[in-house]
């Protein structure tokens, strides 16, 4: 499959900018995003071992760089991983490999699929949708910058229910303009 990384970039930039900047579901999302600190890496891997590749070059992108200039990477993956139930067992993976390069506790992975669906739910269920992208994404995400927004952020562990409320309110039309990759 021929990916054209660039078409797969403006889809990701307008889900960022659409659903999870323009919904709030990220409430640390905005700042970086417009300080142009948010890095998208479209891998063209079609397997795991180059994706692990991927993987481990963004990590150490991001070891090079500081968060002023880089804070946050998120590898897309248009070519491989569609299926959900085969992400998810990708993400064993790259946690081990981020446990043994030394990076647990520096970095975590947050995971977005376009099928994503939290245990015990069903996939039709709204939920699901904070975690549904265009594209499998592994979001890189740096620990000492995520305990220091925080910090500052009241009632962070509210943010879950009030994503899901958020997008439970969402119409049918709004589901079908924020999500057209879900309505294929």
């Amino acid at each position: 499959m021929l990916i054209n990384q660039s078409d797969v970039e403006l889809q990701i930039r307008n889900w960022l900018q659409q659903v999870v900047i323009g919904l709030n579901l990220c409430p640390f999302a905005s700042k970086p995003y417009l300080d142009n600190q948010v890095r998208i890496a479209v891998s063209d891997c079609t397997d795991d071992a180059c994706l692990l590749e991927d993987l481990l070059g963004e990590l150490q992108y991001l070891d090079g760089h500081k968060p002023q200039e880089v804070e946050t990477t998120l590898i897309v993956i248009p070519g491989m991983l569609e299926d959900f139930y085969d992400y998810n067992d990708f993400l064993d993976s790259a946690e081990a490999l981020l446990g043994d390069g030394g990076w647990a506790g520096t970095y975590q992975i947050a995971s977005f699929h376009p099928h994503y669906q939290f245990a015990g739910t069903q996939p039709e269920d709204s939920e699901n949708l904070t975690n549904r992208a265009p594209y499998p994404v592994l979001h890189l995400i740096r620990e000492a910058s995520l305990e220091k927004a925080l910090k500052h952020y009241p009632n962070p562990e509210m943010i879950p229910e009030r994503n899901i409320e958020t997008v439970e309110k969402l119409t049918d039309e709004q589901k079908h303009n924020l999500f057209p990759f879900l309505f294929k």
